[in-house]
């Protein structure tokens, strides 16, 4: 599974169930990114989608611990158990995990890469990333060189996990 967010220099990667900037370079890697592929979401992430929507033309997967939630157009798991046997069906390099929050946190352990815009400031922010740069097991594979939006600096960087071998996960 891979990870996909942006973060900024502290990590955090929302305020108030909204994203903490709108970058259109980095809305548009995020869509031709997943486009195509499988989604893993939590509830309140699915909520803050445009009309709570579902992303057109991907496979969603919402992961929610409320029993009642159904929602048209999305397969609705209610554990990580019940989520990795959904998870089963697709290709690893095909499934995105892209949030919120907690649910970050909780499939961080399932992840051997991460695709995450870096952006060179501070926001108020009351949700966060793990600091992937403060794990051992996570390194940085590839970073682009400095993009802007207006006075906004950020860098796309994929980071990947380690194996138990010490070897670089592919």
């Amino acid at each position: 599974m891979i990870l996909i967010a942006a973060a900024d220099r502290n990590w955090g990667i929302g305020l108030n169930n909204e994203l903490l900037t709108h970058i259109p370079a980095d809305q548009k890697f995020f869509r031709e990114t997943t486009t195509g592929n499988v989604v893993v979401m939590g509830r309140r992430t699915l909520e803050s989608l445009p009309k709570g929507e579902p992303l057109k033309n991907r496979i969603n997967i919402v992961l929610t611990g409320n029993p009642a939630f159904k929602k048209e157009g999305v397969t609705v798991v209610h554990s990580i158990e019940e989520l990795l046997k959904e998870i089963e069906k697709y290709p690893g390099d095909s499934v995105f995990c892209i949030g919120g929050a907690k649910v970050y946190k909780e499939l961080l352990p399932y992840c051997d890469k991460a695709l995450i815009t870096r952006i060179d400031e501070e926001y108020e922010a009351d949700v966060f990333l793990p600091d992937l740069d403060a794990l051992s097991e996570w390194s940085i594979a590839e970073e682009s060189e400095e993009q802007t939006y207006f006075d906004l600096v950020y860098h796309f960087v994929t980071y990947k996990k380690e194996n138990n071998n010490g070897d670089l996960t592919t």
